[in-house]
């Protein structure tokens, strides 16, 4: 006989099937781990990167390698497409529904496009911060917005071949650190 704790992580677990399951017949492009503290939000995708190999590239590669080196487990983060498989920019109803069903601790934004998609979806909270820099969710700036904490990368794959950008990446990154358990 099932637990009462056995049961809610079931009805947990089939209420988020159903709510991306929505989300994928959207069009909405995501890979990973759905349980996940960091969001990796992607705005300009690789054209053989989607739908299904998104964050499979080098540039995933070296953000699991430096989240890693943060402290997540090495399956501890989900990417998320800011646009559909076709290219097209998710709505920011769409986009916040995504981000909401994920429910991150922490939403990384990989480029000005994933950034400015995430400004659109969280316009009303962002404009709101007293922190301009946050608000516009600059690059290396951590803003607190609905919970979460969210950063602009400004540009991480591009940053991959060029080793001062490359160490201002991981400088940026180290502001994310794992927050711990919740329990």
């Amino acid at each position: 006989m099932p637990s009462e704790r056995t049961d809610r992580r079931a009805a947990y677990v089939d209420k988020a099937t159903v709510e991306l399951r929505g989300l994928v017949e959207e069009g909405v492009v995501m890979s990973g781990n759905a349980f996940s503290q960091v969001l990796l939000a992607k705005g300009q995708p690789d054209a053989g990167e989607l739908p299904e190999r998104l964050l499979a590239g080098a540039d995933g590669e070296a953000l699991r390698a430096a989240l890693a080196a943060l402290g997540y487990a090495p399956e501890d983060w989900v990417g998320l497409a800011t646009c559909d498989a076709d290219g097209t920019a998710l709505d920011s109803q769409t986009l916040r529904l995504a981000v909401t069903a994920l429910d991150p601790a922490t939403v990384i934004a990989l480029d000005d496009a994933a950034a400015g998609a995430l400004r659109e979806a969280y316009g009303p909270e962002l404009v709101a911060l007293p922190d301009l820099q946050a608000a516009m969710l600059a690059p290396g700036v951590v803003a607190q917005v609905a919970g979460m904490r969210m950063m602009g990368l400004g540009g991480f794959e591009a940053a991959l071949a060029d080793k001062p950008a490359k160490q201002l990446m991981w400088a940026r990154l180290k502001q994310v650190r794992p927050l711990g358990e919740p329990f």
